[in-house]
């Protein structure tokens, strides 16, 4: 399983969505009433918990948050870049 697969189930868990995490794809955004998942800030909060107590990564300022949970791409991305850092 890739991170972006990890990441997509992730999404689904913590937002509760009823959905394949594998129809999700790595460039659609997901928070906004146009976004297919429509997630909102209650799901982002949830899914930032959710990434630090996975990965242990915190998500603290919300413009970067906002940037960082736009897509599976941008959250694989970052989320990468913090667990080469850190190793």
């Amino acid at each position: 399983m890739t991170l972006k697969d990890e990441l997509k189930q992730l999404i689904v868990d913590a937002c509760d969505r009823d959905c394949d995490p594998a129809t999700i794809t790595d460039d659609e955004i997901l928070f906004g009433p146009e976004a297919p998942l429509a997630l909102d800030s209650l799901d982002a909060l949830q899914l930032s918990m959710a990434i630090q107590k996975k990965y242990g990564l915190r998500l603290t300022d919300s413009k970067d948050t906002r940037r960082i949970l736009a897509s599976v791409g941008a959250l694989a991305e970052h989320l990468e870049a913090f667990l080469a850092a850190r190793a």
